[in-house]
């Protein structure tokens, strides 16, 4: 667990996985829409630590000795799922987080300047 915990994370790769976290909070700024309709409540910081994480541990396994973003979106399905609390509309309309969570991932660029454009 050590050899893991010291895999290096670049400044803009750990900026989109905070960038991802912040999506699922729903009627917020860093909002993503498809969170504001049908989260009632977003992953906690501890989704930004699993995603950190899990992107080192999947990293080492493909023999890489740095997380990428691919490594972030590969992990963040397991890492978010049970993190977020879909509301009653999407529970009717059979939304699931996984949902959720893959469009949040098409709606949020892994370039930050993207965001401020």
């Amino acid at each position: 667990m050590t050899l893991v915990r010291e895999v290096p994370v670049a400044s803009h790769v750990k900026d989109y996985a905070v960038r991802l976290v912040m999506a699922t909070h729903p009627r917020t700024e860093t909002a993503s829409p498809i969170a504001s309709q049908y989260l009632r409540f977003g992953s906690s910081p501890r989704g930004g630590q699993t995603l950190m994480l899990a992107g080192k541990v999947r990293a080492l396994a493909q023999g890489r000795f740095n997380v990428s973003f691919d490594d972030i979106q590969a992990v963040a399905l397991p890492a978010l799922r049970h993190r977020l609390i879909p509301n009653f509309e999407a529970e009717a309309e059979g939304i699931t987080t996984d949902h959720i969570i893959a469009q949040i991932l098409q709606d949020v660029p892994r370039d930050a300047t993207a965001v401020a454009a």
